[in-house]
């Protein structure tokens, strides 16, 4: 009977965790036909996090799901109604949103920080966590939906862990 309940308890993780499904034949990146192939999830993109490749299939998926033309899961749906790709300007710099990074200046701890957009601010810039870089399971995280709050990010970090090189108790 355990074998049974272990069985139907990981089919049903595989249907639920299934990704990147395209609804119709359409014309598609070789990037993103990559992933497609190789039963890939957006939060597990091959490309290195912050390069060009990256961000250009979060925006394409991103796209194609606002048309209605590819099924994702959760993980990824959270991804692309994020604006993670969206690149700004800020004073001489251009920045990612909603895409987390290592924060250090000299004589500071290092500590994470992301760039998104605020309802009355514009953009604005988070820093968050610890400055071992430990990432935690943080509580009551179902109530945590303010982008631009510190504790969402301490919340969402661990989906971006592996981008960052770093291991997590809840990634």
């Amino acid at each position: 009977m355990m074998d049974l309940r272990k069985l139907i308890k990981e089919a049903l993780g595989e249907q639920l965790n299934k990704s990147l499904i395209l609804k119709e034949d359409i014309k598609i990146s070789n990037a993103l036909q990559y992933h497609i192939d190789n039963g890939m999830t957006l939060t597990e993109n091959a490309f290195m996090f912050y390069s060009e490749g990256y961000f250009n299939l979060v925006n394409e998926v991103r796209d194609l799901w606002k048309e209605g033309k590819i099924e994702l899961n959760e993980d990824d749906i959270l991804m692309v109604e994020s604006d993670l790709g969206v690149k700004v300007k800020i004073g001489k710099e251009y920045v990612y949103l909603d895409a987390p990074y290592i924060y250090e200046t000299s004589g500071r701890p290092k500590k994470f920080a992301v760039y998104t957009k605020s309802k009355t601010e514009g953009i604005k810039k988070i820093t968050f966590g610890n400055s071992n870089l430990i990432l935690k399971e943080s509580r009551n995280c179902s109530r945590k939906t303010d982008r631009t709050t510190a504790e969402y990010w301490s919340c969402n970090i661990g989906r971006y862990s592996k981008q960052l090189g770093l291991s997590s108790s809840n990634s």
